[in-house]
C-alpha cells in the first residue's frame, strides 16, 4: 500500500477522546497465527482467508509466514477492506547449537536444537536492514536448493511407474506457491498428478501403493489433506527415497533471528509447543520454570501457543504461569496444513477457549497492536533496542490497543 493506514491515526490523546465512555467488549476473537499461502497454507488465497475470518468474527489476524513477508501488502489490503486489525509478524527457523548436542528437543518434537522463533508486530513495510535481508535470501536460496533436489529425487520415483507424472520445480511454484515452494507443495502437486492422469480412484490407490514401494495406501483419494500427508511421510520425510536433509549450516542461529526481529521492529517470541496427545513434553519446555528462565536468558517476553494442539487443563495451567510473570501471550491455529479448520481458536478435542484464555490473549494482542501504532508513529514500540519490555507499561499498551483496535473496526474503510 502506498501509505500504512497507521501513519495516519489520530495521536493517543485524540484516540481516548473518540471514545469518551471508553465503552468496550471485554474482548474480541483473535488469531494472531495463521501462514498464508506465500509460505504454505490450507488457504488458497488471501480472499479466502479474509471470508473464512469475517464469517467467524474475527476482528484481528496475525500473518506469520515462515522467512518471508512478501505477503504482507495484500494482507494489509485484505484486512483494511474487511476491517479485520492486522498484525504483521513472521516465523524462522534456527539452531540452538549447544542444545542438539546435549539431545535437547526445544519446540521440535523430532530434531533436537531446531528452534521455530516468531517475530510479532513488526513494522510495515518490512525492512530488515541490507544485510539481514542478505541473510535471508540466502536462507531462502538454499531451502529452494534443497526443495530442487527433492524433486529430482521424486522424479526418479515416478518415472519408474509412469513418466507423465514428473514434476517441474517451475510448474510447482507457478501453480502452487506465491513465494516459497515447500515440501507440502510437492505433496499436493503429485496427488494432483496423479489424479489427473488416473481419473479412477481404484487407478489412483494403485498408483499410490507402487510409489509408496509396497507399504499400501492408507488414505481415500478423495481425502486430499489425508492422503497429501501419507505422501510426505512415505517419501518425502525422513527415511523416504525423495528425502534430501536439510543443510543446517543454513540454519540462522537464535541470537541472528532475534537481531533481525528486532531490526525490523518487531517483539521475539518463543512459540511453545507444551504437551503432544499423549501428554509429552520436549526436554526444553517439561519444566515451565527453567522455560521460563531459559526465556529471560534471551531477553524474550513474549510466547504463543497453538491451542488446538494442547489440553485445555495443561494449557490454561501453563497460560496463567507465565501471564502471571508479566509474558505477553498470544494464540493461533497456524493453518500450515492442508486440513481446513475453523479460524477461531481451540484446544485440542474442546469447546472454545474460555474467557479467562480469550482474556489473556486479548490482552497481549492489544499491545501488540499498540506496539504497531506507536512505531507507525515514529514513537517508541513495547520493546526496547535489546528486546526487553519497556517496564511497567503493559496495562497501560493493552489499553492503548484495545483503542486503536476499536478505531480501525469503527473508522477505516
Amino acid at each position: 500500500m502506498d501509505k500504512y493506514f497507521l501513519t495516519n491515526f489520530p495521536s493517543p490523546d485524540e484516540l481516548v477522546r473518540e471514545f469518551p465512555g471508553n465503552n468496550f467488549p471485554d474482548f474480541r476473537e483473535v488469531n494472531g497465527h495463521i501462514h498464508t499461502p506465500y509460505s504454505f497454507s490450507a488457504f488458497p488465497d488471501m480472499d479466502s482467508i479474509f471470508s473464512r475470518a469475517a464469517d467467524e468474527e474475527i476482528a484481528v489476524l496475525g500473518i506469520n509466514d515462515f522467512f518471508v513477508a512478501d505477503g504482507y501488502d495484500s494482507f494489509c489490503q485484505g484486512s483494511v477492506v474487511n476491517r479485520i486489525f492486522p498484525l504483521f509478524n513472521i516465523e524462522f527457523i534456527g539452531l540452538m547449537k549447544e542444545e542438539q548436542k546435549k539431545g535437547i528437543r526445544v519446540n521440535d518434537p523430532n530434531n533436537p536444537g531446531r528452534i521455530y522463533f516468531c517475530g510479532k508486530g513488526l513494522d510495515y513495510p518490512f525492512n530488515p536492514g541490507f544485510f539481514n535481508r542478505l541473510r535471508l535470501n540466502s536462507v531462502k536460496r538454499e531451502s529452494q536448493n534443497q526443495i530442487r533436489e527433492m524433486i529430482a529425487k521424486l522424479n526418479q520415483v515416478v518415472s519408474r511407474i509412469d513418466s507423465n507424472l514428473l514434476l517441474s520445480y517451475d510448474k510447482i511454484k507457478r501453480k502452487y506457491a506465491m513465494e516459497l515452494v515447500r515440501e507440502r507443495h510437492l505433496a499436493k502437486a503429485l496427488r494432483d498428478s496423479v489424479s489427473v492422469n488416473y481419473p479412477d480412484k481404484i487407478d489412483q490407490v494403485r498408483v499410490f501403493d507402487l510409489l509408496f514401494d509396497g507399504k499400501g495406501c492408507k488414505s481415500s483419494p478423495e481425502d486430499h489433506a489425508k492422503l497429501e500427508n501419507e505422501i510426505r511421510a512415505n517419501l518425502l520425510k525422513s527415511g523416504g527415497r525423495a528425502f534430501v536433509p536439510e543443510d543446517e549450516s543454513t540454519f540462522l542461529e537464535l541470537d541472528k533471528i532475534i537481531g533481525i526481529i528486532l531490526k525490523a521492529g518487531g517483539i521475539p517470541c518463543y512459540p511453545v509447543l507444551l504437551d503432544d496427545a499423549g501428554g509429552n513434553f520436549t526436554e526444553f519446555e517439561s519444566d515451565r520454570q527453567k522455560l521460563l528462565e531459559s526465556l529471560v536468558r534471551l531477553k524474550t517476553g513474549c510466547i504463543e501457543l497453538i491451542p488446538g494442539r494442547n489440553d485445555h487443563r495443561v494449557l490454561k495451567e501453563f497460560v496463567e504461569f507465565f501471564y502471571s510473570k508479566g509474558f505477553l501471550v498470544l494464540f493461533g491455529t497456524e493453518h500450515n496444513t492442508p486440513e481446513m479448520i475453523p479460524l477461531k481458536v481451540s484446544p485440542r478435542g474442546a469447546g472454545p477457549l474460555d474467557d479467562d484464555l480469550k482474556r489473556i490473549s486479548w490482552e497481549s494482542v492489544c499491545v501488540v497492536a499498540a506496539h504497531q501504532y506507536l512505531r507507525a508513529q515514529g514513537r517508541q514500540g513495547y520493546v526496547l533496542s535489546n528486546g526487553m519490555p519497556s517496564a511497567g507499561q503493559k496495562k497501560d499498551l493493552a489499553k492503548l490497543g484495545q483503542t486503536v483496535i476499536e478505531y480501525f473496526v469503527k473508522n477505516h474503510k
